[in-house]
C-alpha cells in the first residue's frame, strides 16, 4: 500500500508577484523567511527601486565635502608642528577619520531597493566592514587620545560644549553598535530573532539618523570655536571647512534618507 503524500499548493506567478510587490510597499521582506538577513535589512531607496531626483548630486556632495572636511583637518594639524600638539594631535585626526568612515557606511546603503536583493546585501556588507574596520575604532582612538592628553596635563575633561556633544555621542555610538550588531548577527538572535529582530533595525536606523547631525555638530563646535582652532585657524578658514561643510554633509545625507522602514505605527 502507498501512502500519497498531501500536495502543496502551487500559486501561479503573478499572485507571487503581486504579493511581493505589496509586502515591498509595506516595508516588509518579500519572502516567507521569519530570519532577518541583509536583503531584509538594508534601507531601500524607492519602492519600485528608483532613485530620486537629486541622489545622485546629493552622494557627489555628501562625499565630496566630507572629503574636504577630513583633509583640510589633516592639512591643518600637519602643517602646525604635531609632534608639539603631543597627544591633541591625534584627536582631529581620528575624528574626522572616524566620521568619514561612518558617513559612507550610511551612504553605501542609501541607494539599495527591493528590486535588487543582490546590491541591498552588498550594501550592508560595506556598511558594517567599513563601520567596524574603520569608523568605530578611529572614533573611539580619537576620543582615547583627548582623554589621555588632557589627563597627563592634569586638565579637567568635558568642559565645553564640544566635549559635552563629542562623549554624549561616543556613549550614544556604543548602543549604536549594540542595536545594530544585535539586530543582524547570528539571524538577530540576541534580540529574538525573526521579525523581532527586524523591529529593533528600525530603531537602529532611526537612532543612527539623529546620532549623525549630533557627530557633526561635534565637529562644528571643535572646529569653529575651539581654544586651539581659534588661536590657529583663521575664520575665514573654520567658517565654511566647519560651519558651511558639515551642513552640507548633513542636508545630504538626509535628502537621500527613505522613510518608507521607519513606520512605527
Amino acid at each position: 500500500m502507498s501512502i500519497q503524500l498531501p500536495s502543496t499548493p502551487t500559486r501561479s506567478t503573478e499572485d507571487l508577484e503581486a504579493r511581493q510587490t505589496l509586502l515591498a510597499e509595506n516595508g516588509e521582506p518579500s519572502s516567507h523567511s521569519t530570519t532577518p538577513d541583509h536583503t531584509s535589512m538594508a534601507p531601500d531607496r524607492a519602492v519600485d527601486g528608483a532613485k530620486a531626483k537629486g541622489d545622485s548630486i546629493a552622494g557627489t556632495i555628501v562625499l565630496a565635502s566630507v572629503a574636504f572636511l577630513t583633509l583640510s583637518t589633516w592639512i591643518t594639524i600637519f602643517t602646525h608642528n604635531p609632534s608639539a600638539l603631543g597627544w591633541f594631535a591625534p584627536h582631529p585626526l581620528f575624528q574626522t577619520l572616524g566620521l568619514s568612515a561612518i558617513t559612507y557606511g550610511i551612504y553605501t546603503l542609501q541607494p539599495t531597493s527591493f528590486a535588487n536583493p543582490q546590491a541591498k546585501a552588498s550594501g550592508l556588507t560595506r556598511h558594517q566592514v567599513v563601520i567596524f574596520c574603520l569608523g568605530f575604532p578611529a572614533l573611539l582612538m580619537g576620543t582615547w587620545s583627548i582623554w589621555h592628553n588632557k589627563s597627563i596635563h592634569d586638565k579637567p575633561h568635558i568642559t565645553t560644549w564640544h566635549g559635552t556633544f563629542g562623549i554624549v555621542c561616543i556613549a550614544w555610538l556604543l548602543f549604536q553598535v549594540f542595536l545594530g550588531a544585535g539586530s543582524v548577527w547570528f539571524k538577530g538572535a540576541l534580540f529574538g530573532g525573526g521579525m523581532k529582530a527586524k523591529g529593533v533595525w528600525k530603531y537602529h536606523r532611526l537612532s543612527g539618523y539623529i546620532l549623525f547631525p549630533l557627530f557633526f555638530t561635534t565637529i562644528h563646535l571643535g572646529g569653529a570655536w575651539s581654544d586651539w582652532a581659534v588661536a590657529v585657524i583663521p575664520y575665514a578658514v573654520r567658517f565654511p571647512v566647519y560651519t558651511v561643510v558639515p551642513a552640507l554633509v548633513v542636508v545630504g545625507t538626509f535628502w537621500r534618507m527613505r522613510t518608507s522602514k521607519m513606520k512605527f505605527f
